[in-house]
């Protein structure tokens, strides 16, 4: 793209027409510092996208991670992952010094150890902290910003206080009470009294500025990433858990939305029920939202979220859409979620709502993947969203064809070779049958041999808007590169490549040539 182009683009470039990108997490990049962050490696994905012809980045939640390391269930519904912060551009704007790295643990190139890289990463952030307070302790002649780093943490503060001011207290709070699920707090903390949260906010109060600092880090290097995304005509595609992890500061700073007992329990829990896969379902155990109280709010709440989200990314995939229309219901006691029922969502009050703040053209993606009936597919076709269509499931069962590419009846949908859920193409197709394995060649006109291209292939042929493949089926990885296995609890967001990995000319080249071929550039 030439400057004078890139002058005239803003942080959000609006996409248009037919178009291909790449489903990877930013602790997935390259960097050497243990895990995925947004500097440099994030940088040169972006212009390995713009290189190729893709105008789509998808990423995965962004929200800070508890235990288990899941992007799914974070620890608020709108603050940023701080473990993806990159130490190197800290160290340019004289936030880190080489001093502050000694120590550092040797890492796999290709493989998250979270246990070592939360330790590490969280003594790098007290570090720019003490040197942030250092800098703040000079004259305004002496900063080493301008603006001041001060001036720009001051303004952050304010414009995010709606959130930030709970999320701080409570990580501090996790903090005190070491690590403690707020279930387990005292009672006063637990039930969030003011008189309590007062009181702490007091005791703990540069503890609490500390985790204002590094949300602002993280904002500042997310929406410069998300600027140098803008200037290379990427757009970024967000994703929404529909439901909050119990041990959420949402959850305890406003129970009012969820359904809990007097205590802060759970009254019912989110689940799904028996199906061919599992002859129990499956029992998630988030807490369920008081619908009828977020009626009475105007769904005041969502519509922050999703504004809150639409800072960071300009489209947004809402992850179990169908539990809008309906959801799965479980006693929080159940022991499996058989003894579940079915409960009527928002439906449409939630979504006009939504457009009332913010338009009609909506920017969000449904992932209507599973059991999907059709009073689900009314509330995605009323407001457009565009579905989800996952290749693999299209060849496992020829006798459900809205997963094939010449069975879309319409392009307003977002065709995947597979999802951050799913066996990698070429792990899924070493576990097939010789009858699916025979449909794939046949269909594809191929031999099997670079099947996870060939899929790449099929997804943008499509007469989907969108197609979209991870990372690992570009790169012909197999399952050893899996990000989640569902239902496993160990050893799962741990994948990350190498920059030469992306570098290989012919793999660049080939990935140039079919998005032309197939007409996904603009």
């Amino acid at each position: 793209m030439d400057q004078e182009k890139k002058k005239q683009t803003t942080a959000s470039w609006q996409p248009h027409g037919r178009m291909s990108g790449v489903l990877v997490h930013p602790t997935s990049f390259p960097s050497p510092h243990g895990i995925g962050d947004l500097g440099q490696g994030a940088r040169d994905f972006i212009d390995f996208l713009e290189e190729t012809g893709q105008h789509l980045w998808q990423v995965l939640p962004l929200g800070p991670t508890g235990f288990g390391d899941s992007p799914y269930q974070s620890l608020s519904a709108f603050a940023g992952q701080t473990y993806i912060i990159s130490p190197e551009d800290l160290k340019k704007e004289g936030l880190l010094t080489d001093a502050d790295f000694e120590g550092e643990p040797q890492w796999n190139p290709r493989k998250v150890d979270y246990g070592q890289v939360i330790e590490f990463k969280v003594r790098l952030l007290k570090k720019a902290y003490a040197h942030f307070l250092e800098l703040e302790a000079q004259t305004p002649a002496e900063k080493y910003t301008e603006p001041t780093l001060l001036e720009r943490f001051e303004a952050f503060i304010s414009k995010n206080a709606g959130w930030l001011d709970d999320f701080a207290l409570f990580s501090a709070l996790k903090d005190y009470n070491q690590g403690r699920c707020w279930l387990d707090w005292d009672a006063d903390l637990r039930e969030g009294k003011a008189a309590a949260k007062k009181e702490y906010t007091n005791l703990l109060r540069q503890e609490i500025r500390y985790y204002k600092f590094t949300q602002f880090l993280f904002q500042e290097q997310w929406m410069a990433l998300r600027q140098y995304a803008a200037e290379h005509e990427v757009a970024i595609i967000g994703d929404i858990p529909i439901f909050m992890a119990i041990d959420n500061c949402d959850v305890w700073a406003d129970r009012k939305l969820f359904r809990l007992d007097s205590k802060g329990y759970p009254l019912e829990v989110a689940g799904v029920p028996p199906d061919y896969f599992s002859a129990t379902g499956q029992l998630w155990g988030n807490p369920l939202y008081d619908w009828g109280y977020h009626e009475k709010t105007g769904y005041e709440w969502w519509i922050r979220r999703l504004q809150r989200q639409l800072e960071l990314v300009d489209y947004v995939r809402i992850d179990h859409f169908r539990g809008f229309v309906s959801y799965w219901a479980v006693p929080a006691d159940a022991e499996t979620a058989i003894e579940g029922e079915w409960k009527e969502g928002p439906g449409e009050k939630l979504f006009l709502a939504m457009q009332k703040k913010f338009g009609e053209d909506l920017p969000i993606i449904a992932e209507d993947l599973g059991l999907i009936t059709e009073d689900v597919e009314q509330l995605r076709d009323q407001f457009g969203f565009p579905g989800m269509k996952v290749l693999q499931f299209g060849f496992e069962n020829m006798n459900d064809n809205k997963y094939i590419p010449h069975f879309y009846d319409t392009p307003n949908c977002v065709c995947y070779t597979g999802t951050h859920d799913n066996d990698t193409t070429v792990g899924w197709y070493q576990h097939q049958g010789e009858e699916v394995k025979n449909r794939v060649r046949l269909m594809g006109n191929c031999d099997g041999n670079g099947v996870s291209l060939d899929f790449i292939r099929f997804a943008m042929s499509s007469v989907a808007k969108f197609s979209i493949f991870p990372i690992q089926d570009l790169l012909q990885l197999g399952n050893e590169a899996r990000m989640n296995t569902p239902g496993v609890a160990a050893d799962n967001w741990a994948f990350r490549y190498e920059q030469k990995d992306i570098d290989e000319a012919w793999r660049r080249d080939w990935l140039k040539r079919y998005t032309k071929v197939y007409d996904r550039t603009l």
